[in-house]
């Protein structure tokens, strides 16, 4: 279908809005990587730039910016700490963002997904993967430089003690964390409510000022996304 306009967002800079003509609009980065398909999303070409669709219902940030998150604090150039990069769909438009001077230091554990983003850093030359354990941020310090900010997607119970123990060792001191909560990845037996207000009280106590906590339903049933900022003790 072709594009009828192309405009940056008016709020979160670097990410765009596409106008399609059938009227519908589509979320949308700047592909760095002209080309490049990630995850089978849209290509767009207009004005002679390529952008890629950023689909909701495959990235949780793009569902929390459409769920009203406060603000997209991720800017060009940063530098950024990504744990549960998984096989980078969300981190790829994360590098769209952040551009050819930003820096991405993914940690994924899991070896079959890391062959996976492997297979897109080897042209998205900003993405740094690291294949680690995030609860042992320890075991890959020499491999990260100070950040700007800290993106966590990690299926893990004590999700919010390994955002902390990560942002210890590496978040400067007012730094940005993005944080998706899947309660259900914490206990099922608990609402989610809860697990979110548990979750919050753990980051408030090592040090995280919240900002923002939207829902992420329909496009995540039972997540959340916890904005924050990190003052050092």
């Amino acid at each position: 279908m072709e594009v009828v306009r192309v405009e940056e967002h008016p709020k979160w800079k670097n990410v765009y809005i596409v106008e399609l003509e059938d009227g519908s609009l589509r979320l949308a980065t700047r592909n760095l990587v002209p080309g490049q398909r990630v995850y089978g999303e849209r290509l767009y070409h207009y004005g002679g730039v390529e952008y890629r669709e950023w689909n909701a219902y495959r990235s949780k940030l793009a569902g929390a910016l459409l769920k009203g998150l406060e603000e997209l604090p991720i800017k060009e150039g940063d530098r950024i700490l990504y744990l549960g990069i998984a096989s980078g769909t969300t981190a790829s438009h994360v590098s769209d963002i952040i551009g050819p001077k930003g820096r991405i230091y993914g940690v994924e554990f899991a070896p079959r997904v890391m062959r996976d983003l492997i297979l897109i850093v080897r042209e998205r030359k900003n993405i740094y993967p690291i294949l680690g354990d995030a609860r042992f941020p320890e075991k890959y310090r020499h491999l990260v430089e100070g950040v700007d900010g800290l993106y966590a997607d990690v299926a893990q119970p004590e999700q919010a003690e390994i955002v902390a123990r990560n942002a210890k060792f590496f978040l400067r001191d007012g730094g940005y964390m993005l944080m998706t909560v899947k309660a259900r990845s914490i206990d099922v037996t608990t609402a989610p409510s809860e697990i979110y207000k548990m979750e919050i009280k753990t980051l408030m106590e090592a040090g995280f000022e919240i900002k923002d906590v939207v829902h992420l339903d329909p496009f995540d049933r039972d997540h959340a996304m916890i904005y924050a900022r990190y003052k050092r003790g």
